[in-house]
């Protein structure tokens, strides 16, 4: 059975480019270079890529990338845009629960919600995240974004399950389970054929704790924590209640 993320990045690489959460690539890509102290040699691993926007820019600036992807038309929309730049860059075809590398790369990155934690169980996202480790050299590091627990915590829950609209998705009958930690809603997509399509979707929220436990788990020796803000990550940003996502790094 198809899942909701599959069918959502069925036919959607132009929409998705144009989407206003994905435009801060310029920015996060500071960061990135920075936290690796600009070391053009390292190897990179982007997991859940989509259209290829922080491996191409990585690559402009003279960093080797691995980009993985589970969709098609996402992975053959990165490949157009690095063709047309006349870059070279490694797009492959994985489930990031299912990764063949192991002590390959130096960095993982895995931003704007890529694989992690769309997944239907909370071992789904537990795999992506031991499947990333697992390709991770020692010492090594993994970057992420995910959805940050406090937020719905702290916000009213009408406030928080209100219709909302946001570039070309339309959300929906929101319902937040405080049990599972989990957001259920409905969202209108048109393709980029122009088809509407309904997406019932379903996300897991992390509080830090979770995240810094199952990483610890997986042999991450120092994990730092902050808010995520769009094309600005920076470790000066506390993570709060008011933080959509938090910035995940995690050292082996």
């Amino acid at each position: 059975m198809e899942q909701w993320y599959e069918t959502l990045f069925e036919n959607y690489a132009q929409k998705y480019d144009k989407e206003c959460y994905v435009q801060g690539t310029a920015g996060e890509c500071d960061f990135i270079e920075k936290e690796i102290n600009f070391d053009k040699s390292l190897k990179i691993i982007d997991i859940g890529c989509g259209t290829g926007r922080h491996s191409i820019e990585l690559t402009k600036r003279g960093y080797g990338v691995t980009g993985i992807d589970l969709s098609d038309s996402m992975l053959d929309r990165a490949k157009e845009k690095a063709k047309s730049l006349n870059l070279q860059i490694d797009f492959q075809k994985h489930d990031a629960r299912k990764l063949p590398f192991r002590n390959e790369f130096d960095l993982a990155i895995m931003l704007c919600e890529g694989s992690f934690p769309l997944m239907e169980t909370d071992e789904m996202n537990y795999g992506i995240l031991k499947n990333a480790a697992v390709s991770l050299k020692t010492p090594g590091k993994f970057i992420f974004t995910t959805l940050n627990g406090l937020f719905p915590l702290f916000h009213s829950v009408k406030e928080f399950c209100k219709p909302k609209e946001e570039g070309n998705t339309i959300c929906k009958n929101n319902t937040f389970n405080l049990m599972t930690f989990r957001d259920h809603n409905t969202a209108e997509i048109e393709d980029d054929a122009g088809k509407k399509r309904i997406i019932k979707s379903n996300e897991r929220y992390y509080v830090p704790s979770e995240i810094a436990w199952l990483l610890k788990t997986l042999s991450f020796r120092k994990i730092d924590i902050y808010g995520a803000k769009l094309g600005a990550f920076s470790r000066n940003d506390e993570l709060t209640t008011d933080d959509f996502e938090m910035l995940v790094i995690a050292q082996k």
